[in-house]
C-alpha cells in the first residue's frame, strides 16, 4: 500500500512539474520574439508596409551580427569568472570585451547608412526608441508572470 501511495505522489509531482514547463516558462521562441518585435516597432515608428519590408531583413541581419558580438563578449567575461587568471589573461578579457563593443557600435553605424536609404531619419530615431521601450516592456512582461 505504501509503494502504491508514493507512486502516485510521485506522479502526481511529475504532472504538476509537467504543466508548470509548460504554460509558466515565459521564453519565447525566436521567432515568435522577431514577429513581436517588428510589429511594435512597425507600430510605433509609424513603418508603411514597403517601409517594413525593405528594413526588417536588415534590422535583423544587424541584429544577428550583434548578437555573435556580444556571443563572444560573453564567452570572454565567462573565461574570467573562473578565476585564477594572469593578470596579463584578465587584460586579454577586457581588451576583447571591449573590443566587441566597439565592433557592434561600428556595425549600428554601418546600417545606419543602409537604413537611410529607405527611412527617413524621423523614422530611424522613432525606432530607437521603440526598441528600447520594446525591452522594457518585455522586461516588465517577464517580471510579472509567475515563476
Amino acid at each position: 500500500m505504501k509503494k502504491v501511495i508514493l507512486l502516485l505522489m510521485i506522479f502526481c509531482f511529475a504532472g504538476i512539474g509537467l504543466s508548470a514547463q509548460d504554460g509558466g516558462n515565459p521564453r519565447m521562441s525566436p521567432e515568435d520574439f522577431r514577429a513581436k518585435q517588428e510589429a511594435f516597432l512597425t507600430e510605433k515608428a509609424q513603418l508603411t508596409k514597403d517601409e517594413a519590408a525593405k528594413f526588417f531583413p536588415m534590422y535583423f541581419e544587424l541584429q544577428d551580427k550583434k548578437k555573435a558580438l556580444n556571443d563572444r563578449a560573453w564567452s570572454e567575461v565567462k573565461k574570467g569568472k573562473k578565476g585564477n587568471l594572469s593578470e596579463s589573461q584578465y587584460e586579454e578579457i577586457v581588451i576583447n570585451v571591449l573590443n566587441a563593443r566597439i565592433a557592434s557600435d561600428k556595425l549600428e553605424k554601418a546600417y545606419l547608412t543602409k537604413y537611410k536609404t529607405i527611412l527617413s531619419y524621423g523614422k530611424i530615431f522613432k525606432i530607437q526608441g521603440a526598441e528600447m521601450r520594446f525591452h522594457r516592456e518585455l522586461l516588465k512582461e517577464i517580471g510579472r508572470k509567475p515563476k
